[in-house]
């Protein structure tokens, strides 16, 4: 067995640390503003509810859904809100029968594969919203399962789409919800 310089060990741990401390003290700034653990499920839901006019469930716990929208053609519809920090064409999705949409706001796309050595910025580059009901009817007849990493074809992801092309017949993102989006690109000052 090759022998470790503690020195170079001790650096990583070290630096490791700190940038966690620094972290810790961010997330704990975050929230504050969004009274939750910063997760991206927690801070996803959050930034939909703000740009979208969801009301959030008071439990984060509520089973099948996040919120109900307040107001536009959705007002009281129910939506799952996901944040995933790349778009692989995979999505969280469930039987649950009271569920109307899923919201989905993403990163960059991005190939299945090793995530070794690569950062996932935390930014939206791509919000769309499922029709639910639609969606697993869709992935029935396709053989696919809910739950965890369900497959969604390109067709149904391009048809979805409301940001920052406007593709979606159920929502259209107004001027003003595309100006926030926008303040979570890569890079957005």
């Amino acid at each position: 067995m090759a022998e470790c310089d503690t020195a170079d060990v001790d650096e990583s741990i070290a630096s490791i640390a700190a940038l966690l401390r620094e972290r810790n003290s961010i997330d704990a700034s975050i929230a504050k503003v969004i009274d939750r653990p910063v997760t991206a499920g927690h801070l996803g839901e959050w930034i939909a509810s703000q740009i979208f006019d969801i009301t959030l469930e008071e439990s984060a716990a509520t089973q099948g859904f996040d919120g109900r929208f307040r107001s536009g053609a959705l007002r009281g519809c129910t939506v799952n809100i996901k944040w995933y920090m790349k778009r692989t064409g995979l999505l969280d999705t469930t039987d649950f029968p009271n569920l109307d949409y899923y919201l989905v706001l993403t990163g960059p796309p991005s190939p299945a594969g090793s995530s070794r050595g690569i950062s996932r910025p935390w930014c939206i580059q791509a919000v769309f919203l499922f029709e639910a009901r639609e969606l697993r009817a869709d992935q029935a007849s396709r053989g696919v399962r809910s739950g965890i990493a369900s497959s969604v074809i390109r067709k149904r992801w391009d048809a979805a789409e409301i940001y920052p092309q406007a593709r979606s017949a159920a929502l259209t993102a107004t001027p003003e919800q595309v100006q926030m989006l926008r303040m979570f690109q890569p890079g957005a000052m």
